[in-house]
């Protein structure tokens, strides 16, 4: 059994390595080919224990995550990822589950930049500065030549540390712009994207600030959550989710549904995009939403690739059980 911590997966894989991961987990998506449940949630107050196992025909996972939002000193979410093999049952490896969940979400957001942002898209908004905001930014300047970041967050002290992480992470010239409001973040950014785990929208609610963006919307994952305001909805030329999961799950999808703010039909999935020939969707084309609260198939497919990356490379520790 391979142990793979935060460091053996960075020498192991690059950001591109698991976007592309994630647009293969689209083709099987869109195939059917995989056995998967919802996910288990335990909610205990704000803090939720999530369990999401999943098989395909390449390997089996499990990942168990716990998100602890008013964490002040420790790190919202935690999580292992226990990758098995599909014909014994055999643990192949465990895997940090916090940054392979890191990864995989901004892998997500990037993949939504990849096949839905303008190839010329040169500056970004992201509103939560968290892990999850940190990984989306990173994916956003893989996938496009960003000049311009604009940050947002409650806590100015997480904007200064998160400018600093960016700036160490990423290789080409990049400003990074704290902003005092979200409106001020937004007003001059080609995609925004939200990663907060508010109850409230986190966006202002002015339809003319909103036009013509890409919004990515990864951190509601409950029906209570929401970070999109309501005229958004209203402009929206499309709106794109993950996962159909995403349309019961999330607050941003669900509360518009149940208000008639949008039509059901209305909803695409990405993997349909991916899938197809057509490339219809840019930023040249209006306003656009995507909305992801992931999957575990997503976990699954990036783990195995992970794996795999770390035994050609001879990283990671090998233990016994």
């Amino acid at each position: 059994m391979l142990f793979l911590s935060e460091q053996n997966i960075k020498e192991a894989v690059s950001m591109k390595d698991v976007i592309d991961a994630v647009d293969a987990t689209y083709s099987v998506y869109a195939s059917g080919e995989f056995q998967m449940p919802e996910r288990m949630h335990v909610q205990d107050g704000d803090n939720t224990l999530l369990l999401m196992p999943c098989f395909t025909s390449d390997a089996i996972a499990t990942k168990l995550v716990t998100i602890f939002p008013n964490n002040e000193t420790h790190p919202t979410l935690h999580g292992l990822v226990v990758l098995s093999d599909n014909e014994t049952g055999e643990v192949k490896s465990v895997l940090n589950g916090s940054f392979l969940t890191g990864m995989r979400t901004g892998a997500i957001g990037g993949s939504a930049v990849r096949h839905l942002a303008g190839e010329q898209t040169s500056s970004l908004a992201v509103i939560g500065t968290g892990t999850q905001g940190f990984y989306q930014t990173v994916a956003a300047c893989t996938e496009r030549p960003i000049e311009h970041i604009y940050l947002y967050n409650r806590s100015q002290e997480k904007i200064e540390a998160f400018k600093t992480a960016i700036l160490n992470w990423i290789d080409s010239p990049v400003q990074v712009h704290p902003m005092s409001s979200a409106e001020e973040a937004i007003r001059d950014a080609d995609i925004v994207i939200t990663a907060t785990t508010s109850k409230e929208p986190v966006l202002p609610d002015f339809p003319d600030l909103l036009k013509n963006k890409l919004f990515i919307g990864i951190g509601s994952f409950q029906p209570t959550m929401r970070e999109f305001p309501q005229s958004l909805y209203s402009i929206a030329d499309t709106v794109m989710v993950d996962t159909e999961h995403a349309i019961a799950e999330s607050g941003d999808i669900a509360t518009p549904l149940e208000e008639g703010w949008i039509n059901k039909e209305a909803i695409t999935t990405m993997s349909h995009h991916v899938t197809s020939e057509s490339q219809i969707y840019s930023r040249k084309n209006g306003t656009i939403l995507f909305k992801s609260t992931g999957m575990a198939l997503f976990d699954v497919v990036v783990a195995n690739l992970m794996y795999q990356k770390a035994q050609q490379n001879g990283t990671g520790t090998n233990l016994s059980l």
